[in-house]
């Protein structure tokens, strides 16, 4: 439950890689109360989707109020979507079959289920001061050197490139 007189917390969110896949970063600002919090990160493969949705992980991670209320703001349509349009519980309900990045969503979903979140779309490249700020984060830790592997990322492969050998 949410404590009533605690404020909610907004979450911003931004991935990016190059090549696609390629090097990958993630950015994330939180802000809750005139609190200030950013968290970036990245990995030498991987791809933008991973980076939109461990960007979400990694901002509701963070948060060490139980119950909080949590408004997401990304320019992600993969993400939103998924949360927005019900594609995350059908791809749940019918046992994960074909989903890409299964590893992010099963991580995500009890930090999801411990809030009261909400999604919001929001234009990228738009001027929006947190999104860019998201983006020059995600874009850093994207050009830092020596990225450690997207371990996830590659299990996927692994898994797809043994799928069509038989």
């Amino acid at each position: 439950m949410q404590k009533e007189n605690r404020p909610p917390i907004y979450l911003f969110t931004d991935g990016a890689a190059a090549g696609n896949p390629g090097p990958g970063g993630y950015g994330a600002v939180l802000l809750c109360g005139g609190l200030r919090k950013e968290l970036s990160g990245g990995f030498r493969l991987t791809t933008n989707n991973r980076m939109e949705l461990l960007a979400v992980i990694k901002g509701l991670e963070a948060i060490r109020w139980q119950g909080s209320e949590v408004i997401v703001w990304s320019d992600s349509s993969y993400v939103v979507k998924a949360i927005t349009e019900g594609w995350l519980a059908n791809w749940e309900a019918k046992g994960w079959k074909k989903v890409k990045n299964t590893d992010l969503w099963l991580r995500f979903l009890p930090l999801y289920r411990a809030h009261h979140v909400s999604f919001n779309w929001l234009k990228g490249h738009n001027g929006n001061p947190e999104n860019e700020r998201c983006d020059a984060l995600a874009v850093a830790a994207r050009l830092a050197g020596s990225l450690p592997a997207d371990e996830g990322y590659e299990r996927e492969q692994e898994a797809q490139k043994n799928e069509t050998l038989f």
